[in-house]
């Protein structure tokens, strides 16, 4: 049998479990998840392996109307993962609008690589809401494999995974077989650190933080680690650290157990926070913290 290969890539608006749907098919937490839209700000990458296939997944920020430059470059890694795919999985869900961002279903209909809707959170709803759901998707994009799922509960994880294999075309693999991501060990510890600031802070807090780490040191016991939250004003570095420091160290201990688990090695980790109000903004900044324009 010839052996298939190809990049897929996962598209949809905020909050509809794209990035549960990645970790479930690569069998691993690459992607952070939490409640919060826009927790995902890159396109992060996670290959799945077959004797004869290889999957390589893509996700990719949720679908929004750019309000700064940040949010500009992570539209700008959907709009590339559009083009650049072999095969499209459109994430939706029972809760959202159907038809929610319609001018990306629109050009949906009009690509020529095969596409796989996934209508996920189907343990949440109603057997009847859900048939109403896929015919609708049906109906909006005749072409496409539409398959409904629950990435929380695993259902449907290898329909979707078959169904990917069939679609791709006969290619040798891209990556060594043993790999499951492109992503290197500090950018994960850096989306841990972030994936607990989106749960431990309300309001503009998370929105306003971005993670850098400034040293990453393998020892023969632990990888020490340094990183650097930076904020856009000073009230907002104040509420991070907390009163004495406890919300920081919270955060801080939280990360830690995270990246111990992760990395299968004991973790030393110092965590500072500084002040840069045009981080957002910045091309220069934003480069630094690793998005492409």
């Amino acid at each position: 049998m010839a052996h298939r290969a190809g990049f897929v890539n996962i598209i949809g608006n905020p909050n509809v479990g794209k990035s549960t749907l990645m970790n479930a098919f690569v069998g691993e937490k690459l992607c952070i998840v939490t409640a919060k839209a826009q927790t995902t700000r890159h396109r992060i990458m996670g290959i799945v392996n077959g004797e004869d296939w290889q999957i390589v997944f893509s996700d990719t920020p949720g679908i929004l109307k750019p309000a700064y430059r940040l949010q500009q470059t992570m539209m700008n890694a959907v709009d590339s993962a559009i083009g650049d795919a072999d095969v499209i999985l459109y994430v939706t869900d029972t809760v959202e609008t159907a038809d929610k961002n319609g001018e990306y279903v629109a050009r949906l209909k009009d690509l020529s690589c095969p596409v796989i809707v996934i209508v996920n959170k189907i343990d949440i709803s109603d057997q009847a809401r859900v048939q109403e759901l896929l015919a609708w998707w049906k109906e909006q994009i005749p072409a496409a494999t539409v398959i409904p799922a629950s990435a929380r509960e695993g259902f449907n994880i290898a329909t979707i995974i078959q169904t990917v294999v069939d679609s791709l075309p006969e290619a040798p693999a891209w990556y060594d077989k043993d790999s499951f991501t492109d992503r290197n060990l500090r950018f994960f510890a850096s989306e841990i650190i972030r994936e607990k600031i989106l749960l431990n802070y309300k309001e503009e807090i998370p929105y306003s933080c971005e993670v850098a780490i400034e040293s990453f040191r393998e020892g023969e016991e632990r990888y020490d680690i340094s990183a650097v939250i930076y904020v856009m004003r000073e009230s907002q570095k104040g509420i991070l650290i907390g009163k004495k420091g406890a919300a920081l160290k919270k955060t801080g201990t939280q990360a830690r157990i995270d990246m111990e688990d992760f990395f299968q090695k004991k973790v030393f980790l110092q965590l500072f926070v500084k002040v840069d109000p045009d981080w957002r903004e910045s091309r220069r900044e934003l480069r630094k913290f690793g998005y492409e324009e």
